[in-house]
């Protein structure tokens, strides 16, 4: 009941009662039990009047008491935020990084949390604590092995976050698996159960959702097909090998392509591709041309039915969608080729961000009652349990 009202919002006992397959008096005791719990709140439908028969009460997730923190590590820039039950975001911080090494973003992240804890929209229960990373992450123990951008190998930071906020149940994992899981859960892929997220900034990485379900690979290490060689002579990639999708679609290639030197996040692209000229338009086909080659390559390998381009590419595709379609065209096959669709994140330049928060929700969906009697009887956010200073 809770993954429902989590992922749908408000929904009616009568709603419930048909998504579960349960009776009217089973409904009843386990909303009573959740909002016991703290978990849920009953209200009147709107635009009801009191005394007017018995519309069936609306039951809703408690956003503003029941939270966790999430967190996205960028090149340049981390941001934390609370997160209400049903994917709401009630607070957040974001801070620049010049340097990102692993203690200065320890510092940052844990500096954030601190802040969010004594923020007056912090609720009674902030539950855990998800982080994205743009790199190859180790699931069981959130062991960053790889992170070319960042400039980290074998860094760990689930214990170095662990060190900092011990209070909180820690999830550590890579950006473009979590933006797909935020999408596949509350964005433009709910209901699809084939999709590939491609999240495109300084590196390049892809989510994969195949049969409904996130595919992690035998250690988690799967969807770095930012590294799968398009160009064998192309550029040095950070990773070590040349020509590498990333090399010709990142935010360096694009820097290129427009001439420019400056740090390029999306919003900043954004904002550059508002004021181009067409000459700047047009000498982006060749970064287009690269994107639509390297889809080809992802569609017919894993014939999807959604490719969603996140971050940094979805500011960009706008611009050169005819390119990337005229690439993909001629280099896809057929019958895969017919099925899949192009589309950008619902969910904007939050969908990493939510999918951070997904991973945090983890414990208290599986076990509603005993994570939230675990936290009752815990500090609440603010006392002695906080974090160090940052």
């Amino acid at each position: 009941m809770l993954g429902h009202l989590h992922v749908a919002g408000p929904l009616r006992r009568a709603d419930l009662t048909g998504l579960m397959g349960l009776n009217r008096s089973t409904i009843a005791a386990l909303v009573a039990e959740l909002a016991a719990l703290g978990a849920v709140r009953e209200v009147r439908p709107e635009g009801t009047q009191a005394g007017a028969g018995r519309p069936s009460l609306v039951v809703q997730p408690c956003a503003d008491r029941v939270q966790v923190l999430a967190a996205d590590v960028g090149v340049g820039r981390v941001s934390v935020a609370l997160v209400g039950l049903g994917g709401v975001v009630v607070a957040r911080r974001r801070r620049r990084v010049d340097a990102p090494s692993p203690e200065a973003v320890v510092r940052l992240l844990s500096g954030a949390v601190r802040s969010l804890l004594a923020d007056p929209a912090a609720g009674r229960h902030v539950l855990g604590f998800g982080v994205s990373v743009p790199g190859v992450i180790r699931q069981e123990d959130g062991n960053v092995r790889f992170a070319p951008n960042l400039g980290w190998e074998d860094v760990p930071l689930g214990e170095l976050l662990a060190e900092r906020v011990p209070h909180l149940r820690l999830r550590v994992g890579n950006d473009a698996d979590l933006g797909a899981l935020a999408e596949h859960r509350r964005g433009a892929a709910r209901g699809v159960d084939d999709v590939v997220f491609v999240a495109g900034e300084e590196g390049v990485g892809c989510g994969l959702i195949l049969g409904g379900r996130p595919m992690l690979g035998a250690g988690g290490y799967a969807g770095e097909l930012g590294h799968m060689t398009i160009r064998p002579d192309g550029r040095r990639c950070r990773c070590g090998a040349r020509g590498c999708w990333e090399t010709e679609i990142g935010a360096e290639a694009v820097r290129r392509a427009l001439g420019r030197s400056e740090v390029l996040t999306a919003d900043a692209l954004g904002e550059v591709l508002r004021r181009a000229d067409p000459d700047d338009l047009r000498s982006l086909a060749v970064v287009g041309e690269a994107l639509g080659v390297g889809l080809a390559n992802v569609v017919n390998l894993l014939n999807p039915t959604l490719v969603i381009l996140g971050a940094m590419l979805a500011q960009l595709y706008p611009a050169v969608e005819e390119p990337v379609r005229e690439a993909l065209r001629r280099a896809v096959l057929r019958a895969p080729g017919e099925q899949v669709r192009l589309a950008v994140p619902e969910l904007g330049a939050d969908a990493v961000l939510l999918g951070a928060a997904e991973l945090a929700w983890q414990d208290l969906l599986a076990d509603p009652a005993g994570v939230l009697t675990a936290s009752a009887g815990a500090a609440p956010p603010g006392t002695s349990a906080a974090p160090e200073a940052g």
